[in-house]
């Protein structure tokens, strides 16, 4: 019997200061599939980072035309992870104050818990982690800093550094 995934969510933002709000949030699912939704800003989110848009790549402009509206995306994450319970974020401080702050501007809360990725690691798996995940990048052509693609390599890396410090029966 094969390991379920856990679920992993990640939030690109439009920088990481005071004021930055939620742009990208994506998620992987136990199957190993991937899917991410633009968010669209609101009015009053101004804040803009011009070197976070040198990370992920994601102009201001394209949320405006390719962004979905705040509600819709909280609907989305809610049909995705409520009935999971709980996704994991490896930037549990970081995703959870983008989130709460997605689902205040939609009205609505959440039906999932962020937890922090590092609850489901052993001491061995936060030992291999970042080797593990960097040799990923590497093998997989990964590109970094979007949410879907980031959520995917996160779960990917839980799995190996998982089957290299469980014996085998």
């Amino acid at each position: 019997m094969t390991e379920t995934l856990p679920t992993l969510l990640d939030v690109e933002a439009s920088g990481f200061g005071r004021g930055s709000y939620p742009i990208e949030v994506g998620i992987a699912r136990p199957d190993g599939s991937r899917c991410a939704l633009l968010i669209q800003p609101l009015e009053e989110w101004t804040h803009w980072d011009p070197k976070a848009e040198l990370l992920h790549g994601i102009s201001r402009a394209r949320l405006q035309r390719e962004g979905y509206p705040v509600v819709q995306v909280a609907c989305w994450l809610n049909d995705e992870l409520s009935g999971l319970g709980k996704a994991y974020s490896d930037s549990w401080g970081y995703d959870n104050t983008w989130l709460s702050l997605l689902f205040h501007h939609a009205g609505m809360l959440p039906g999932f818990r962020l937890e922090a990725l590092r609850l489901l690691l052993s001491e061995d798996q936060q030992a291999l982690w970042s080797d593990t995940k960097e040799a990923l990048i590497a093998e997989r052509g990964i590109h970094r800093h979007r949410a879907g693609d980031d959520a995917r390599l996160l779960q990917l890396t839980y799995a190996r550094t998982l089957s290299l410090t469980t014996p085998s029966r």
